[in-house]
């Protein structure tokens, strides 16, 4: 469809700000942003898992295991993974067959798997309430009715699923849509087409990984002082194309980043959640909370070296004595370098671009819809976000002074036993969410893809109107989404709403609805 293209425009538009020197770690695992040659490590490519295509069922087979990588030069740390020591393979579905999945739990641990971002029936969701007893197999089988996108999958059981993505239970999935075909887009797994699985981790001096070892992890999720991408240290990569699609996926625990380009180069993002957006949006730094996915073009012509990088987030918390303002000001405040990319010296494939990628129908709202209202708050101590005194500290509303309530939403923490919310089948509704915690949170709803209609009352960024499931929503802000209800109906299985800092929801910052 060449009457469809234009040349990708020449990249190099500037950031208004440089990042200075951040992101010092202990010992020899420090990542120095102007440190280039230490990222020598050649960027490990999950394995592609198409399954077994036997009658008319594509057949995929998953175990979840125990054991160890390297990581750290010369020291090896205990794992879990899936097929392997540590990750997942990436599981490549085709937009409409119908998928069957064994998962095999060889751990010594109850666990799970969700197919995040998936519409799939509450039963085959891979929640809470569909635990994977040790030793025991799980076997969903569903249609995948998914955009073409980035999506992923990882351990969800109760109360540890932070501990368990945090070792390593965790993969992308790619869906492939025949009607994008005819796009041109990057679509060579491995070569032109790659994904990068971003986590940060923090390692023990022993190699072990150090979960939830002070009072901070309590607070705001765990977050480290060394990146993994894909599970590599430090890694390289070297493009033999002009034009590369990364699909980004922010699987960290609870750290949002904030990717940009070390020369400041334009790129052009072209996806979101749950698939493509209806046209690529050229910019020079993009912002993923946990969970989150993006799919970027990026052009190596130029034949540069560069670094992508995730570049520090200054807070405007409020400076007041304890602990609590320390925390919450040196949130996601490092600065982080992520890959290395040497370009090959020839470099092959074209830079055309379309000039549109899909047509997305917006959801509408009006004032007859069915409005849902969740408050996310939080705390440690006695008093609530709700809390405006008495007592010193910043009793704003916000929570955070001293004192708080625990991980809720509405006001509840998250019991198995308990359904917060029951929704009428074919039915679209308005969900609005309001922060009054002292830190963002990135809100995930489990059962399909939604619309974000404002934030704040204003219309969200252009990036943020294509299909999301999880959209953060930052301290004191109120997000309106858009969701419709259909297809699959359930009085006893539930689907889950929840904040995706996985600590969070871990301490209870997650209902259940049911679809009827």
């Amino acid at each position: 469809m060449p009457d469809r293209r234009t040349t990708l425009r020449a990249l190099g538009l500037g950031l208004l700000a440089t990042c200075g020197p951040g992101g010092w770690f202990r010992h020899a695992r420090a990542q120095s942003i102007t440190d280039r040659s230490a990222f020598s490590t050649p960027l490990q490519i999950p394995p592609l898992d198409s399954g077994n295509l036997a009658d008319a069922t594509r057949h995929y087979q998953l175990a979840l295991q125990r054991g160890s990588r390297e990581f750290l030069p010369g020291i090896r740390t205990a794992t879990l993974g899936i097929n392997g020591d540590y990750l997942g393979p990436t599981l490549l579905m085709q937009r409409g067959e119908q998928v069957a999945v064994a998962v095999h739990n060889q751990l010594d641990e109850a666990s799970s798997l969700h197919w995040h971002g998936f519409h799939v029936p509450a039963r085959e969701d891979g929640g809470p309430n569909q635990q994977i007893e040790s030793g025991a197999t799980w076997n969903p089988s569903f249609r995948v009715m998914q955009n073409g996108g980035t999506f992923w999958y990882h351990s969800h059981v109760l109360h540890r699923a932070g501990e368990q993505v945090y070792r390593g239970l965790a993969g992308m999935i790619l869906v492939q849509d025949p009607d994008q075909s005819e796009l041109g887009l990057p679509t060579d797994y491995g070569i032109d087409d790659i994904p990068l699985i971003v986590q940060d981790r923090r390692f023990g001096d022993d190699g072990s990984f150090s979960y939830m070892s002070i009072y901070d992890d309590i607070v705001k999720g765990m977050h480290g002082d060394t990146l993994l991408v894909n599970g590599t240290w430090q890694p390289l990569f070297q493009p033999t194309t002009r034009l590369v699609r990364f699909r980004l996926l922010n699987a960290a625990n609870a750290r949002t980043f904030l990717f940009a380009f070390s020369d400041n180069r334009e790129f052009y993002q072209i996806a979101s959640d749950g698939g493509l957006l209806e046209a690529a949006l050229p910019m020079n730094r993009l912002e993923l909370a946990p969970a989150e996915r993006a799919e970027i073009l990026v052009d190596f012509s130029d034949g540069r070296e560069v670094l992508l990088q995730s570049l520090p987030m200054p807070s405007g918390f409020p400076v007041f004595q304890g602990a609590m303002s320390r925390i919450m000001r040196s949130l996601n405040a490092q600065a982080f370098d992520v890959l290395r990319i040497i370009p090959a010296a020839n470099l092959s494939g074209n830079l055309l671009l379309p000039n549109r990628l899909v047509s997305i129908a917006r959801l509408s709202a009006d004032q007859q819809m069915p409005v849902r209202q969740f408050r996310l708050s939080m705390g440690f101590g006695s008093r609530s976000g709700d809390d405006r005194g008495p007592g010193t500290g910043a009793r704003t509303g916000l929570g955070g002074g001293h004192g708080g309530g625990h991980s809720v939403i509405n006001g509840r923490r998250m019991e198995i036993g308990y359904i917060n919310e029951t929704i009428p089948l074919n039915s679209t509704e308005i969900w609005e969410l309001s922060n009054n915690s002292p830190m963002p949170h990135p809100f995930h709803v489990h059962h399909g893809q939604f619309q974000v209609l404002d934030r704040n009352g204003q219309p969200p960024p252009a990036n943020e109107l294509g299909w999301k499931d999880t959209v953060r929503v930052g301290s004191g802000e109120t997000v309106r989404i858009v969701m419709r209800f259909e297809d699959f109906a359930d009085a006893s299985n539930p689907y889950m709403y929840h904040c995706h800092i996985l600590e969070h929801e871990d301490q209870g910052m997650m209902g259940q609805f049911l679809v009827v």
